[in-house]
């Protein structure tokens, strides 16, 4: 990690630039899978998971016994822990359920707006070095308490705890597929996997781009994506070894995260990366997480009012706020995916249990982006009902604003309903 202090503008843009990747390039390797799949279907995931996971599959369906018997598979401390994790984000996005109200904008004239889930969506779940069970949880179970009447899981991976996560969420349809392939499957349909309106869940850049290429296809996708990240707002009381163990739970998720930390103190930057590669040394991933640090800064600022500039321009999809009054601040962060606030609220309690998303905006889409609830799992539809009485109030301002327009047809359904009700 290195140090830039109190940086002028022309340099803190390039400093907080993101570690970037040929989007053009990958794309030419993802479109040949994208178009096998939509032409070829079954016969070409076959093709697909011989070739990238070596594997040879005829039905990429899980039956209902491996799915049963997942639990077995794993040790009851897991199985306890995800059934708390499980409880704890239910109850939070329980909450976000509201029941439709009933607005009268004039005597006769109601409207209102009713969310109706998404039919079908779509959940990917990487492979790769993690079982990411958590993330099933995170979109499975807001799926479900929307309303999604079926509910489809691809993943390469068949650890026992990803099915038992998916079996308590509501997931109804799991087929072990990877990659691009895979969200091309939940994008087109094949034989075997149903298409679906809507897809989440993270993955490689490949799985990425494969994501942004099918939204080009009228397939929705939960939000751009790009490597996690964390940033940390810190001051002179802030404890080191706390700050170091949260950059590095992001540093290891992959070489191409990217941990920021933010000080009006040199002192407790200076001490806090020293404890980053005290603690690094430690890990189990520590290779990947290494490769992250060198993409990753620490920047001395004036005071905080300047951190909290350079925050809301980085825009960071996790941010930790580790100051001595946190909430005095609290309104001034405009533009982040979650914020953590506190010297005991790791990151990592909202990555897994405390009950909030962690499925959230990187790459600076925290300025215009939210991250998972149950919203995302729905369609919000109106409603209107005017009676005769409303339309004599309310007719009269279509009609005028009808002809001023021109649309003449628009004015004349007002007008031969108000003559009807005069006869």
């Amino acid at each position: 990690m290195k140090i830039f202090e109190y940086p002028e503008s022309e340099v803190l843009k390039e400093i907080l630039q993101r570690p970037t990747q040929n989007f053009e390039e990958i794309s030419l390797k993802v479109k040949p899978v994208l178009d096998a799949v939509k032409h070829e279907g079954d016969q070409a995931l076959r093709r697909f998971a011989l070739e990238f996971d070596n594997i040879l599959l005829d039905n990429f369906k899980v039956d209902d016994f491996e799915i049963n018997n997942a639990e077995n598979q794993i040790s009851p401390e897991l199985k306890s822990a995800i059934d708390q994790a499980f409880q704890n984000i239910h109850k939070f996005h329980a909450g976000q359920v509201s029941e439709p109200e009933i607005i009268e904008t004039l005597p006769g004239v109601q409207c209102w707006r009713k969310s109706v889930g998404i039919e079908k969506v779509g959940i990917y779940i990487p492979g790769g070095t993690a079982p990411l069970f958590s993330t099933v949880l995170m979109l499975a179970i807001p799926a479900a308490i929307a309303g999604c009447k079926q509910i489809v899981l691809c993943s390469p991976s068949n650890h026992p705890a990803i099915y038992y996560a998916a079996k308590i969420a509501g997931v109804t349809d799991i087929f072990r597929i990877g990659g691009a392939q895979a969200i091309a499957a939940m994008a087109f349909g094949t034989e075997q996997v149903p298409q679906v309106y809507k897809i989440f869940g993270p993955g490689n850049q490949y799985v990425t781009a494969a994501k942004q290429m099918v939204n080009q296809y009228g397939i929705a996708i939960d939000m751009p994506a790009g490597p996690s990240e964390v940033a940390v707002l810190a001051d002179h009381r802030a404890n080191p070894e706390f700050i170091a163990s949260d950059l590095l739970s992001q540093a290891e998720h992959g070489a191409d995260s990217q941990v920021i930390l933010v000080a009006d103190d040199k002192n407790i930057i200076e001490k806090s990366i020293d404890a980053v590669y005290r603690q690094l040394e430690d890990l189990p991933r520590k290779e990947l997480a290494a490769k992250s640090l060198e993409n990753s800064k620490g920047i001395l600022v004036k005071d905080l009012i300047e951190a909290i500039e350079i925050l809301n321009q980085y825009a960071p999809e996790h941010l930790i706020l580790s100051t001595e009054n946190p909430d005095k601040i609290l309104d001034k962060i405009v533009n982040a995916g979650s914020v953590f606030i506190g010297d005991y609220t790791p990151e990592s309690c909202g990555d897994y249990a405390s009950g909030t998303n962690h499925t959230l905006p990187t790459n600076g889409f925290a300025k215009a982006y939210s991250g998972v609830s149950v919203d995302s799992f729905v369609k919000k539809i109106t409603f209107q009902r005017i009676s005769r009485e409303g339309l004599e109030q309310l007719g009269p301002v279509v009609e005028t604003m009808a002809e001023a327009e021109s649309l003449i047809a628009h004015k004349n359904a007002v007008s031969i309903r108000l003559a009807a009700d005069s006869q």
